[in-house]
């Protein structure tokens, strides 16, 4: 069973965390749209594992490379705003799971309209009559 501390934790520090991001860094290598969409605490508090968006795609590595750069300043920043005893170290990760998310919902969507173009080809043809 999950303790209770590391994801309160986990929680204040994603929104803090979100809220630093959305007023922007001075980095120009953090591109796109960055989005906090997890954070994984250890049961000691010592490390949150944080798991980011990052839309486009193609900004992903440069804008990792970016926050990676930046954490010692997030870290002191969010550290401003909450009530902790020891921040914890703080590792970016990008969250592939939106990104697969999006694939799956363009391959259904894909394969929809193929079966409406496809219904749609059968009701439009005209029904051959049998020769007698």
């Amino acid at each position: 069973m999950a303790k209770r501390r590391p994801l309160q934790v986990g929680s204040t520090i994603q929104r803090e965390l979100q809220n630093r991001l959305a007023r922007g860094l001075a980095d120009p290598r953090i591109k796109g749209l960055v989005t906090v969409t997890k954070v994984e605490m250890t049961e000691d508090l010592s490390v949150a594992k944080i798991f980011v968006s990052v839309m486009p795609a193609e900004h992903e590595n440069i804008t990792l490379h970016g926050l990676r750069a930046a954490t010692k300043k997030l870290r002191r920043d969010v550290a401003d705003r909450i009530r902790i005893k020891d921040m914890p170290q703080f590792q970016f990760s990008i969250d592939r799971g939106l990104h697969e998310q999006q694939k799956i919902m363009e391959l259904l969507n894909k394969d929809r309209l193929e079966r409406e173009e496809r219904d749609l080809n059968r009701t439009e043809m005209p029904a051959e009559e049998p020769e007698a």
